[in-house]
């Protein structure tokens, strides 16, 4: 029991709540894609209300101003998923500070995607604070991927379980794909699902800026495979070749969609689908990596500070 008379949270418990914040994040990426496509990015023409006069949407306001507020009312949902991943994180025992910040660090970002979400209908979508929005929704995924691991592991330092060069192949897919979905908001910043008939393009060559996008797909799709061959060369975990193949096949999976969604002249339903597999991508190339090191035990505060004096003494090193 804790100082409140309540049972301290579960671990199941704290998992499951964390799972739950990743698919969130996933899904509000999709129903905000879904706000762009249908033409609902300024559905509800102000923030924080839906109207002058009102905070939730009118009549007038037609389907537009309903997907718009809906998407506004699901930020809601996630926020409160992740303020219940923060509780049950302070309620856990023993408490583990690495989940205390990561579960706040989640929900500090929903609370920010709200106020760009705000800036962005107030500057009427321009597509750089648009572009803004979808990256902190990749970096809050990236956080709630984290908070999810880690309530699994151990708080000690990570030991890689491949060698050094195989480990830095990982992190430079992990950087190439972070690339990937940068160049492809400006992609995105070109074309012409604006979210509203009257918003504003970034003003880049369509043409240019995609055929950018696909050379760095192919360079990821390149270091992916490299990556595969070479954890199976150095006998890696079978955990790391496994999410390395799976990276490999999302991959393979979002490229043809987005070149199908290219020769079709973006239709929205194969848009949002990249949207999506987007999502996707990012969270198994932080899989793969992730698959590479093992969190080790901590090392108890008392052994620190009142090493056994029985124990013999390390040698010194010279520098």
């Amino acid at each position: 029991m804790n100082r409140f008379g309540r049972p301290p949270v579960s671990l199941p418990l704290l998992r499951r709540l964390a799972l739950a914040s990743v698919v969130a994040n996933v899904g509000i990426v999709v129903t905000g894609g879904a706000v762009r496509l249908t033409g609902s990015g300024l559905g509800c023409p102000t923030w924080p209300r839906c109207t002058d006069d009102s905070y939730t949407t009118t009549p007038a306001l037609g389907i537009n101003g309903a997907i718009e507020f809906g998407n506004r009312t699901l930020t809601g949902v996630v926020g409160l998923i992740a303020l219940a991943g923060l509780v049950a994180a302070l309620m856990y025992r023993p408490r583990r500070r690495s989940l205390v910040l990561l579960a706040g660090a989640v929900l500090l970002g929903i609370a920010a995607q709200a106020v760009i979400g705000g800036i962005t209908v107030r500057m009427h979508l321009n597509p750089g604070v648009v572009g803004v929005h979808f990256i902190v929704s990749m970096l809050l995924l990236l956080s709630t991927y984290a908070f999810w691991r880690r309530v699994g592991e151990e708080d000690g330092p990570v030991r890689p379980t491949v060698p050094r060069p195989v480990r830095t192949l990982a992190w430079l897919t992990l950087a190439v794909s972070g690339a990937v979905i940068v160049v492809g908001v400006l992609v995105t910043g070109s074309g012409p699902h604006a979210g509203d008939a009257d918003a504003a393009r970034n003003g880049i060559d369509p043409q240019t800026i995609s055929q950018f996008h696909a050379d760095l797909v192919f360079l990821l799709v390149g270091l992916t495979v490299g990556l595969l061959f070479a954890l199976r060369a150095v006998g890696a975990p079978t955990v790391a070749v496994r999410a390395t193949a799976v990276l490999l096949a999302v991959e393979l999976a979002q490229g043809l969609i987005g070149v199908v969604q290219y020769l079709t002249h973006l239709p929205a339903l194969l848009v949002g689908a990249h949207m999506l597999g987007a999502c996707l991508v990012w969270l198994s190339t932080l899989s793969a990596l992730w698959a590479t090191g093992q969190r080790q035990p901590a090392v108890p505060a008392a052994a620190v500070q009142h090493p056994d004096a029985s124990a013999t003494p390390a040698p010194a090193l010279s520098h």
